[in-house]
């Protein structure tokens, strides 16, 4: 049914940075003081995943791996404050489940099973400040102003579970997409050689005013469940649903006899989950309008006298009707899941994947350390260096928290670098200013004015 059937995709969002602060002063005629009036950036753009049922697979996402968000405006003088970006939203399957990578683990962030359910999977940064925020009673005129914040970037593992109320089940060849052909109009590849279906059908059945779906799933053999065969691929788009017909083809397959079949089949549905084997599973027997299906028959009756053993030819029709009574008998009530714009398990992941508070100090060799940690980075890069007092604020913040001490007690000398995040100072205590971290322009005018002093 899809050639380009595409069920697991690795993505890598990023959110939008937030807009640079504006550094600005009110100038007007015969206004000789007009104070500060550079605004704050605008908030960069989510990204959010929507669960629609207007697709079928996750090609669409395969085909744009890397989502970038929009940055916000930056502000303006005036007062003006820059628009924030606009969100990025991206439309997935029902039944798409959402995984955080962080590091080697795998964390289940959030399941889209229902029409318009969202999840935020990355927060855009907010806006740079302007020097307006930066003016105090003790400071009326500060010529600082901060850059947009980066916005959150991850990782992400996106696995679609087809959403379907009868899933079929059963050995290559077992008249899996006859049957769903038979009941529905979807129309899968039928063929007479094993491993027709290379992907997983789904079709909308209708019977007596009950209406429901159903999925094909390729055909599993003895071990799939390690990796032998199709069936592995797809054996979790049959978690979702609430009903296996196991097919049962009466000639068997490839030496298989049908008793040995169902056996393999159990075992390797248990072997994937337990939770598979306690579904509702109705056994039948296939192609009824060959012969030798009787012996087939009575030979599964024996094996399994407390299970119904319905017959069926899907190429005929006969005992399709039949079937389809006792599905929607045994189909359970469905459970109606309450839509969210998020997952609650979203803020668990978030908990599992947190930094870790304060920063941490790397001699990295070669004169250089590095300066890790989520503060010290958003400050870092959220830091205008090209601006003298920004630069002074930005290391009287990290001699408070004790960055300063910590690079001493790790061996900084004189001339040595420092890196945090993609900002990049040299260690300097020069004359009288206060030591810590300056950048290359501040160290030049420094000596200048120390040879100035000197002369």
């Amino acid at each position: 049914m899809h050639t380009n059937f595409i069920d697991r995709v690795r993505v890598h969002v990023a959110a939008g940075p937030g807009g640079d602060g504006c550094l600005s002063f009110r100038r007007e005629k015969f206004i000789e003081f007009g104070g500060p009036n550079g605004a704050d950036g605008g908030k960069g753009g989510d990204v959010w995943f929507e669960a629609t049922a207007d697709l079928a697979t996750l090609l669409d996402v395969a085909r744009n791996p890397h989502v970038k968000g929009c940055q916000g405006s930056p502000g303006k003088g005036g007062n003006k404050t820059g628009a924030a970006g606009e969100d990025t939203v991206i439309r997935v399957p029902l039944g798409t489940v959402i995984y955080v990578r962080h590091g080697e683990r795998r964390l289940e962030a959030a399941d889209l099973c229902v029409q318009g359910q969202r999840y935020l999977a990355a927060q855009g940064g907010r806006g740079g400040r302007g020097n307006l925020s930066f003016k105090t009673k003790f400071n009326t005129a500060p010529r600082v102003a901060e850059k947009g914040e980066p916005g959150k970037a991850f990782t992400l593992d996106l696995e679609l579970k087809l959403i379907a109320d009868v899933g079929f089940v059963g050995l290559p060849n077992a008249g899996k997409s006859t049957l769903l052909a038979r009941i529905s109009a979807a129309r899968p590849k039928i063929a007479d050689y094993p491993f027709t279906t290379l992907s997983p059908n789904l079709g909308a059945v209708s019977h007596k005013g009950v209406e429901f779906s159903a999925a094909d799933i390729p055909g599993l053999i003895e071990g799939a469940h390690e990796g032998k065969g199709l069936g592995i691929e797809f054996l979790r788009h049959v978690e979702r649903t609430r009903i296996l017909i196991h097919l049962v083809d009466p000639s068997g397959h490839d030496g298989v006899d049908a008793v040995r079949g169902v056996r393999i089949i159990e075992a390797e549905l248990a072997a994937v989950s337990s939770e598979l084997l306690r579904k509702p599973r109705l056994l039948v027997v296939t192609k009824a309008d060959l012969p030798g299906f009787e012996a087939a028959v009575k030979a599964l009756k024996r094996r399994y006298p407390k299970r119904e053993v319905l017959v069926i030819s899907a190429a005929t029709g006969a005992g399709v009707s039949a079937l389809l009574d006792r599905v929607i008998k045994t189909l359970p009530r469905r459970s109606t899941p309450v839509p969210s714009l998020s997952d609650p398990r979203a803020s668990a992941v978030e908990a599992a994947v947190r930094v870790e508070p304060g920063f941490r100090v790397r001699d990295a060799g070669g004169g250089r350390f590095v300066l890790s940690g989520p503060f010290v980075e958003r400050a870092a890069s959220m830091l205008k260096a090209e601006l003298p007092e920004a630069v002074e604020r930005f290391q009287k913040a990290l001699k408070r928290i004790g960055v300063d001490r910590a690079l001493r007690h790790a061996g900084i000398r004189e001339g040595d670098y420092v890196a945090c995040g993609k900002l990049e100072f040299e260690w300097t205590e020069i004359g009288k200013a206060p030591p810590g971290l300056i950048n290359r322009r501040e160290r030049a005018k420094l000596r200048k004015i120390l040879r100035a002093r000197k002369g």
